[in-house]
């Protein structure tokens, strides 16, 4: 995969699938299937239509807003490979999916609140 602009000072950065065989739209479903959540973005010298592009881009505020860090962000970076990896395997994106589950159960969004 390629990072547009090599990485970000921000929250925010966008992945790119341009030289790929695969659009954002199989990445994204795929992604959802194990339990992350991305946008379909178009990325710089795009060639596909708008409603099927070549990126996704990616936010951290609600992953460090639970109080994740830099370690959570690389196993989460492993999720999305394993993820784009096996985009066509169900059993292993549910794999990742009760992954993703146990991580953001290590960082509740209300701490201290009873489910």
């Amino acid at each position: 995969y390629h990072i547009v602009s090599g990485g970000t000072d921000t929250h925010l950065f966008l992945m790119s699938f341009l030289h790929r065989d695969f659009s954002d739209k199989k990445v994204e479903r795929a992604l959802y299937k194990a339990g992350i959540t991305v946008n379909k973005n178009t990325v710089p010298f795009d060639t596909r239509k708008p409603f099927v592009t070549s990126g996704i881009r990616i936010g951290t505020p609600a992953l460090t807003t639970r109080g994740m860090g830099v370690e959570e962000m690389k196993t989460i970076a492993d999720f999305i490979d394993r993820a784009i990896i096996n985009m066509k395997d169900d059993e292993e994106l549910d794999k990742i999916r009760l992954e993703v589950k146990a991580l953001c159960d290590k960082f509740p969004l209300y701490p201290g609140r009873k489910e």
